[in-house]
């Protein structure tokens, strides 16, 4: 897409082009006297912005037209020296009153050009068009000028579609709570939308303009009033385009250095700009430090976006390109994966139908892990930076950028996009008229065609089963059908609480281990009422290695009355082989339990070969057969739980018959379980 930049390669050859040879396209001696008048004037150096003043000559142009409208050349070195001061609607009536006046002026048509780019940069979509095809039809015309011309072209084809075509958009200024005098972009939030964290451009008593964090709480659907981050966050320097982990406690950041000043205390960088990370512990946020990694370099890093399980570091790298004779900093979008040590590795470039030879910027990665979005300036689309989605296919590639559409998308910049995990809500930065200042913050309501994965957040906290206090530990959450790790994070040090996303409608398994405890496990199915954003809460208690106290494994599975393990139990198996192999002195008892259903001696001989099944599997992984014990304990031994109202219960089979129907089956299905005790 193009700049107005762009408008000035051209522009540069537009005076002196036409009136090459002191060949002046009228008799009058008075117009071309006013006409020359101008362009001294311009030659006239503004003090204040140290450029030729363009204005000033403006009114000799207008009296040379008043003593010969015909003039041609007055109106072409107009439209040039309006287009330089913005004067943008002047330019684009000059123009076309030149073509008026003679169409074919000019042998390499660069008129039409000029016009048509003029055009195409505010939105006149259906006249560039018509004035670029006009263009390319010069067979002296530049040929690097036809070749955006076509580009051009397409994009006004587009552009001209999807005008008759708009997609729903009515947005909502999110308020006086987050915007200000100020501008304000790149929002982030958290996975709960409680807290919006965004950048505003604040400007010092001395003039000086720099950006700083703010955060703003949700209270009752609206945005409370901003507070800026924590000195030890926000400095003097630039920090904006933030990035929350999924649970809220670790946020990734551009720190920008001054030269007049450096980075920040305790900062240091390998470029113009770098990623930072902090860590909030209890409701404190620790001094950030520089991401550990391979993600900085001597280049420019900004405007990262982290995936839901914290896995995938999506981020804009910037670099200066040569092109035509000009140096372009330009952006391309990166990935980069965390490692196992925690360091971010050597980042990857994405593909060549995302990122393009003009600039990508503004990425962000939904919570479903999958839907991407960012600005571009490079594909089809309306103008100036347009937002687009792409979609991770399952062979690792992404699909081919799709435009969100008109009037999300305009001849103007679009950019800083946040979709929330619902996908049903956006906030986007514009200066569209009405807002409080500059750059406002947006929300309006996305799109039914471009919304990502539904997904909702699960809360919890890990606490010791017998003592309640709680506790730091490492949990994973499992995808059951695909057997592929959707997260895998900490619970906080101080509080034991953990938050992530998830897309709804999958099975789970969710593994909570920590040093000196019995693994946790438990699976689930997301499912949620249509329209409905309540969180999924589970609370994880964990049982010490010394309690006798029996431990389900929850993850385990056998299609109905049989004991072939089901390969979704694998991966919870395997866990716990890696139990056994950290603690090698534990004896345990494997044992089976069905339900009341079917006569007591097949259920016996069932859960014992269930406990039996799982034994095997145990040893053939590696796990001594000393250390195992198998036996079945049939329908005996029913299952306790608590209920919605904190009591606890035995599933028994006359607890269960006084169930309602439709809740009798999901409670046979918890007596249906594989437990292991320590015995030694």
């Amino acid at each position: 897409m193009y700049k107005l930049s762009i408008l000035f390669l051209s522009l540069l050859f537009s005076c002196a082009s036409y009136t090459q040879g002191g060949s002046w396209g009228t008799k009058n001696k008075k117009a071309i006297k006013l006409v020359e008048q101008g362009m001294a004037a311009a030659n006239e150096i503004d003090f204040v912005t140290g450029l030729p003043n363009y204005g000033a000559a403006i009114p000799y142009f207008d009296k040379a037209i008043a003593k010969d409208e015909n003039f041609i050349d007055a109106y072409i070195i107009k439209a040039d020296y309006a287009t330089r001061i913005g004067k943008h609607d002047m330019a684009i009536t000059a123009y076309k009153k030149a073509i008026e006046i003679n169409p074919e002026a000019s042998s390499t048509g660069y008129i039409y050009f000029d016009l048509s780019l003029l055009e195409w940069n505010y939105g006149a979509y259906a006249d560039a068009l018509v004035h670029a095809k006009k263009f390319i039809t010069y067979k002296n015309a530049n040929p690097e000028s036809v070749k955006e011309a076509m580009w051009l072209i397409k994009n006004c084809e587009f552009a001209v579609e999807a005008i008759k075509n708009p997609v729903p958009f009515d947005p909502k200024n999110v308020g006086a709570g987050v915007n200000s005098e100020d501008p304000e972009y790149f929002p982030t939030l958290t996975v709960d939308e409680k807290q919006l964290l965004y950048t505003r451009r604040v400007t010092s008593s001395n003039g000086y303009q720099q950006e700083d964090f703010f955060v703003s709480t949700d209270k009752n659907g609206y945005w409370n009033t901003g507070e800026p981050m924590p000195p030890n966050i926000n400095t003097f320097n630039n920090e904006g385009a933030p990035t929350f982990a999924p649970d809220g406690r670790t946020l990734i950041f551009v720190g920008c250095i001054d030269p007049r000043y450096g980075y920040g205390e305790g900062r240091r960088g390998y470029g113009s700009c770098d990623l930072f990370v902090t860590e909030k512990v209890g409701e404190k946020w620790l001094d950030p430090i520089n991401l550990p990694g391979a993600v900085n370099s001597k280049h420019w890093e900004t405007q990262p976006s982290l995936s839901s399980d914290g896995k995938s570091l999506y981020f804009i790298r910037g670099n200066v390109r040569s092109s035509g004779g000009r140096n372009k900093r330009n952006g391309d979008i990166y990935v980069s994966k965390k490692q196992a040590d925690g360091f971010w590795g050597m980042p990857e470039k994405l593909p060549d139908n995302i990122n393009t030879p003009d600039s990508e910027s503004s990425v962000l990665i939904h919570p479903d892990g999958k839907t991407l979005y960012f600005a571009s300036n490079g594909h089809v689309g309306m103008g100036g930076y347009d937002l687009y989605m792409t979609t991770l296919q399952p062979d690792g590639s992404w699909s081919d950028p799709k435009n969100l559409g008109y009037p999300i998308n305009t001849s103007n910049n679009e950019n800083s996009l946040l979709v929330f995990a619902s996908g049903e809500i956006a906030i986007f930065g514009s200066d569209r008229e009405g807002g409080f200042g500059d750059l406002d913050l947006y929300s309006f309501e996305m799109p039914k065609s471009i919304r990502p994965t539904r997904t909702i957040y699960m809360t919890g906290t890990v606490f010791d089963d017998k003592t309640d206090k709680k506790l730091e530990a490492e949990f994973s959450l499992i995808d059951l059908e695909t057997d592929t790790e959707v997260i895998r994070s900490y619970s906080d040090r101080v509080n034991g609480a953990f938050l992530v996303t998830l897309p709804i409608n999958r099975d789970y398994a969710l593994i909570v281990n920590k040093d000196g405890y019995n693994p946790y496990s438990v699976h689930f199915n997301l499912r949620v009422p249509e329209n409905s954003n309540e969180p999924y809460h589970r609370d994880v208690p964990l049982v010490p290695i010394e309690s006798d106290a029996p431990v389900e494994l929850a993850n385990v599975f056998f299609d109905l009355g049989s004991h072939v393990l089901r390969k979704e139990s694998f991966v919870e198996l395997n866990k716990f082989v890696d139990f056994l192999n950290k603690y090698p002195k534990i004896n345990v008892e494997l044992q089976g339990h069905t339900d009341a259903q079917g006569d007591d001696e097949s259920n016996m001989t069932l859960s014992d070969n269930r406990a039996k099944s799982v034994r095997t599997y145990l040893i053939s992984k590696g796990i001594s057969a000393e250390r195992l014990t198998a036996k079945g304990y049939g329908e005996t031994q029913p299952n306790t739980i608590t209920t919605a109202e904190g009591k606890k219960v035995r599933l028994t089979e006359e607890y269960i018959n006084g169930l309602p129907e439709n809740e009798q089956k999901a409670a046979h299905q918890l007596n249906r379980r594989t437990m292991y005790k320590v015995i030694k």
